[in-house]
């Protein structure tokens, strides 16, 4: 499969990962561990687990990891 892939797509890749990464651990152990059950098991959530996720996910800072990835992952390079 990776042979595939263009080089500079495949760094890309990497590099979206360790951002993504980096605001996963941004959340605690307990909060990671947490974060992970919720969105393992999505069926049947309480209204409460919900909205723990959703303060979970805003910890992460979601709009931040996008505009971080989407200039990587930019063809144009980045700005300075």
């Amino acid at each position: 499969m990776f042979k595939r892939i263009p080089f500079l797509k495949l760094l890309a890749l990497a590099q979206i990962g360790m951002l993504a990464r980096r605001h996963f651990q941004r959340l605690n152990a307990d909060e990671r561990k947490r974060l992970v059950g919720l969105v393992r098991h999505p069926r049947g959530l309480t209204a409460d687990d919900k909205a723990e996720l959703k303060g979970l996910v805003r910890k992460m800072e979601p709009g931040a990891f996008a505009g971080s990835a989407a200039r990587h992952a930019s063809p144009f390079g980045r700005r300075r």
